[in-house]
């Protein structure tokens, strides 16, 4: 279930996973809002999103979510593609940039685990292991091409306008899309084919 339950049963490990979990989140979202300045939308800047602070980013029902069943969001954060100077690249540009900080993240936990020398039995190898676990489902999930993910923004960049319009109308009902899929267990095929392609990935680079 959720991670209530887990802080219950286990406070030492809900602590391990959460504090990760949640500066996992932060980093997507803040790579989001990163790239888009860099595209010429400051939009996510003026408002504060390039923050690591928590509270610039926690959405109430998204935490809640988070703790009582497992799955939860972030705020997402605010783009303005008419202030963004190429559209289509824009849409891929700025959606990929969560997934692939995830990525990257993951990498530089797992390059330390490699490089550290650390003992086996220690707490580093298992917080690192915890970080890159953590991303690497992360940036699977999103990659999924389901809106809201940025997965299905990926998509759109790459699509004719009209399928992009076909995509935009789901938009409102992508979270209930998503959730309901969860429960089906309709996404977990879809984010195991990418977590494998992520860690081959990782792995070739380590």
């Amino acid at each position: 279930m959720g991670l209530i339950s887990l802080l219950v049963r286990d406070p030492v490990a809900f602590l391990f996973l959460v504090i990760p979990l949640l500066y996992s989140i932060i980093v997507h979202e803040v790579a989001h809002g990163w790239v888009a300045d860099k595209m010429g939308d400051p939009t996510a800047r003026l408002m504060g999103r390039l923050s690591f602070n928590p509270r610039s980013h926690l959405d109430p029902v998204g935490t809640l979510m988070l703790l009582v069943v497992g799955f939860g969001w972030a705020k997402p954060v605010p783009v303005n593609f008419n202030q963004v100077r190429n559209y289509r690249k824009g849409l891929i540009c700025i959606a990929a940039a969560g997934p692939l900080a995830n990525i990257a993240v993951a990498f530089l936990a797992l390059l330390i685990l490699r490089k550290g020398g650390f003992s086996p039995w220690g707490v580093m190898p298992t917080i690192l292991n915890t970080v890159a676990y953590i991303n690497i489902v992360l940036a699977s999930f999103n990659f999924i091409p389901i809106p809201p993910l940025d997965g299905s923004k990926i998509l759109m960049g790459f699509a004719s306008p009209n399928l992009r319009y076909q995509i935009s109308k789901l938009e409102p009902y992508g979270m209930f899309i998503v959730i309901g899929a969860l429960f089906l267990g309709v996404i977990d095929p879809l984010v195991r084919f990418f977590r494998e392609i992520i860690i081959l990935f990782i792995n070739l680079l380590l």
